[in-house]
């Protein structure tokens, strides 16, 4: 266990740094942590504010960061004195839906900014815990790691590993459907921390604020929350990640690696049988801690150069799977060799031309400059996400929609008057587009050193 220095209390100075925690984490495995809320100190919950997005949405109590930072030392000071006292109240989300790419919509529960604020500082404090517990498998929002890393990861296993078949995972709303009391069992066996305990099961439990009406669930813990990709996390981590190392690997036949962000995950096997086996019983453990697998996107597919070569054999294509976005394809290099294309997924770029469409025709009246400085930032955006190496022709694809559509937002400024193609390409001169770009090119580890 451990305890702070004599003396110590919520928000005095000379505690050790959380880097001490996480040695300490490293140490013992089995290490409980029972006294670590006094690291939550007005200067860790103003290191918190300030990490927040400025243009963050507004929950329930209509305070926006630009509110909150007019007095914000008196504020926070305020704020802690009320974590201090145990009178702080979490407060309950406000709802909104977002639609998905396939016509339904996804509900994101937004906390009150205070809440943002003491959540933000307290992932801080248990990722400098939990972060030695987690495997490399895991990607998705933990300290340093990226959606970039796991693609590279992903690239490096295709290329250097035997693969023959790959699982795709989809988990059935998966923050709506975790079991809370096994959540707290699991956060439980490294922290017992009552008043970190408390803070947690209030934000798990808080209601949710949908058209006027306060609702409330058994399950869930409202994804949309700043400490939700952590407890998802945590969840996955005992759910998936260690029972697979510990209790999978040693059964399979060939090799098989695991790379997963958040809930979003692929399985790649060297053999189809192990494959099959694992399939079966994935849904048995999923069950197990109120998880579903859905069943039209959970796919297993053969990839990789064998069953590239027996795609050729048959005159048909090789089937294709889906993460983070991008679709993987098997393919030959010019020299002939095997190699894996990515493709942005045709969902993802319908989607992304949709939202530049509305927004061309909300601003399709500002001046033209301005139009072409948000639209290139967009753009940017797109190529910093989508910009790896052999997905040119995708990012050619959506700049060339951008720029169609800017076209006909344009032309229909005024009645009466057209823009054709020609002025449209003199007015591109003076206000060019960005071009895409290839920003994640090919990684080291595609062959042995």
């Amino acid at each position: 266990m451990v305890t702070p220095a004599r003396g110590t209390e919520l928000g005095q100075a000379g505690q050790a740094p959380l880097s001490r925690l996480t040695e300490l984490a490293q140490e013992d495995q089995a290490r409980q942590f029972s006294s670590i809320a006094h690291f939550l100190t007005p200067a860790a919950l103003q290191e918190a504010f300030c990490s927040l997005r400025k243009d963050a949405s507004a929950g329930v109590d209509e305070v926006t960061y630009q509110d909150y930072a007019r007095q914000v030392e008196g504020n926070i000071r305020e704020l802690w004195e009320r974590l201090k006292g145990k009178k702080y109240r979490a407060q309950p989300l406000r709802r909104i839906y977002i639609p998905k790419e396939d016509g339904s919509k996804r509900a994101i529960s937004i906390p009150a900014l205070e809440d943002k604020i003491v959540q933000k500082a307290t992932v801080r404090l248990l990722n400098a815990i939990f972060e030695p517990d987690f495997l490399p498998c895991s990607y998705g929002s933990r300290p340093g790691r990226s959606p970039h890393q796991a693609l590279d990861e992903l690239d490096r296993i295709l290329f250097r590993e035997p693969i023959s078949c790959v699982l795709e995972l989809d988990i059935s709303s998966y923050f709506d459907a975790i079991v809370r009391k096994l959540l707290m069992e699991m956060i439980e066996r490294r922290i017992s921390d009552s008043s970190i305990l408390r803070l947690i099961g209030k934000w798990i439990h808080v209601g949710v604020i949908d058209e006027g009406s306060l609702l409330s669930s058994e399950t869930g813990i409202g994804q949309g929350q700043v400490i939700s990709p952590f407890l998802a996390n945590v969840y996955l981590h005992q759910v998936l990640d260690r029972w697979f190392e510990d209790e999978v690997k040693p059964r399979l036949k060939g090799k098989a690696s695991v790379v997963r962000y958040v809930d979003d995950a692929v399985i790649c096997f060297q053999n189809k049988e192990d494959a099959q086996r694992v399939l079966k019983v994935l849904d048995k453990r999923f069950s197990k801690y109120g998880l579903s697998l859905h069943p039209q996107k959970t796919r297993l597919v053969e990839f990789g150069r064998k069953a590239l070569t027996q795609a050729e054999k048959r005159g048909t294509q090789s089937a294709t799977f889906e993460f983070l976005g991008h679709t993987h394809v098997c393919a030959r290099s010019r020299r002939g060799a095997f190699t894996v294309k990515v493709r942005t997924m045709k969902k993802r770029l319908k989607r992304s031309l949709k939202a530049v469409a509305q927004w061309c025709r909300a601003h399709r009246h500002d001046p033209v400059h301005e139009q072409q400085a948000s639209l290139n930032a967009k753009l940017r955006g797109h190529y910093q996400y989508y910009g790896r190496a052999s997905n040119y022709q995708s990012l050619w694809q959506f700049y060339s929609g951008v720029a169609r559509i800017w076209r006909k937002w344009l032309n229909r400024r005024t009645r009466g008057t057209t823009l054709p193609w020609g002025k449209f390409k003199l007015l591109l001169q003076r206000h060019p587009l960005a071009v895409p770009r290839i920003i994640h090119t090919w990684v080291s580890l595609r062959s042995p050193s």
